[in-house]
């Protein structure tokens, strides 16, 4: 079999979720800034308008491969109680963004309205709808700590190493006197705890 017969028959036997599979190893290996329609591609040894009579478009191959990630969500042995169930799928959530390479970028940059993402934001509401929020509450609680959540994980994948001192270096006691004193709670091993903390500190307001 020639190299161009191989080309075709892997071409032939591509489905859209193999392409997407190889999306994410490109992700993996390049980071979001080297992923493209070309990289795709070549990874799977077939034409460039292979992949987008699959996924149309780059945008369109994002948006499905950040649905991807969160199709990586577990829903079973969730708590009964409502709000340590709202607690337990935020905190799924931010593990399968932190499962990939710049997961949190990907993520924040689509605007996936597709099955796995519908599916986590409809536990998430019904669980904040089920600890007392109104209909209300429940959808701006939901943006609030998705975009939280998005946000942090973003930063925790983008955050120098942990002996990186530059923060330190910049932050003068006489110029940022404020920022001075708060400096040890803002390295990069207090992801954790600022999660915690800033979950507990919307959460707290649910039924208000």
């Amino acid at each position: 079999m020639t190299n161009k017969q191989v080309g075709e028959d892997t071409a032939n036997r591509l489905t859209r979720a193999t392409v997407i599979g190889a999306a994410l190893q490109v992700l993996e290996e390049r980071g979001l800034d080297g992923l493209s329609t070309r990289a795709v591609a070549d990874r799977l040894g077939v034409r460039m308008n292979t992949v987008l009579w699959h996924v149309k478009t780059k945008a369109r191959m994002l948006e499905l491969m950040a649905d991807a990630v969160l199709g990586t969500i577990s829903y079973g042995d969730l708590p009964a109680n409502a709000q340590p169930r709202v607690r337990e799928l935020v905190g799924r959530y931010r593990r399968a963004l932190l499962a990939h390479r710049d997961g949190a970028g990907l993520v924040a940059g689509t605007y996936a309205a597709e099955p796995h993402t519908l599916r986590f934001a409809d536990h998430l509401v019904e669980a904040l709808l089920a600890a007392g929020a109104d209909e209300r509450r429940a959808a701006w609680t939901a943006w609030t700590v998705t975009y939280f959540t998005l946000g942090l994980t973003q930063e925790e994948q983008a955050a120098p190493d942990r002996h990186d001192d530059r923060l330190h270096l910049a932050v003068a006691p006489g110029e940022h006197p404020a920022l001075h004193r708060v400096l040890d709670h803002l390295g990069p091993d207090s992801f954790e705890d600022r999660f915690t903390f800033g979950l507990d500190a919307t959460l707290s307001r649910l039924s208000s």
